[in-house]
């Protein structure tokens, strides 16, 4: 076992020191890590950026939708109460309605059902029980929306006690106040 040679701890270190020197003293190769190093993080905060961007859109995407289908449930739940009553409790029943609108719309309807709804409705004796039967957005974001909604009223009198069925289409613009959607204006279409 004499004839292993073994290396000297001198010598190598030697070697390392030797490397290390060529290294420092090669402009090139400490150029090159700094240079690779800076696009590496550039792309880094690029990536970065980029899922933050996608990250929001999808977040806006997702509010939207969600705004689509409370504000198309809002929707129909408000005409059906504003278009359905009973001549017996129509006053109450309208009044309830209005819970649901906006200020100025408020107005304009509260003035319709005292002036001409209510009294209409005692008169004849009217009974109207409106259903929404579909219902879709025609634009929408996570404030405000524009909904078509599909109505069948079914309305029975003191003249005409048999029930009468009619269609109809109203367009509602819906605002969304805190977690409520109140509707802004109900147009027949």
């Amino acid at each position: 076992m004499s004839d292993d040679i073994k290396p000297d701890a001198s010598e190598a270190g030697t070697d390392v020191a030797v490397s290390a020197d060529a290294a420092a003293t090669n402009p090139k190769s400490g150029a090159l890590g700094k240079i690779s190093a800076a696009v590496a993080a550039v792309v880094i905060i690029a990536l970065a950026v980029l899922v933050g961007i996608l990250g929001k859109g999808y977040l806006d995407d997702r509010a939207s939708e969600q705004a689509r289908t409370d504000a198309v449930a809002a929707a129909s739940e408000q005409a059906a109460a504003m278009l359905s009553y009973n001549y017996n409790e129509v006053d109450q029943q309208l009044a309830g309605a209005a819970d649901g609108l906006t200020g100025d719309f408020r107005d304009e309807y509260t003035k319709l059902v005292e002036q001409t709804i209510a009294p209409g409705a005692k008169e004849k004796k009217l009974t109207v029980q409106a259903t929404v039967q579909a219902g879709s957005v025609v634009s929408a974001d996570a404030d405000d929306a524009v909904v078509l909604l599909f109505v069948n009223q079914i309305t029975t009198s003191a003249d005409v006690p048999d029930a009468a069925t009619t269609g109809s289409r109203v367009r509602m613009e819906m605002h969304k106040e805190g977690d409520r959607w109140l509707t802004g204006r109900l147009t027949p279409v």
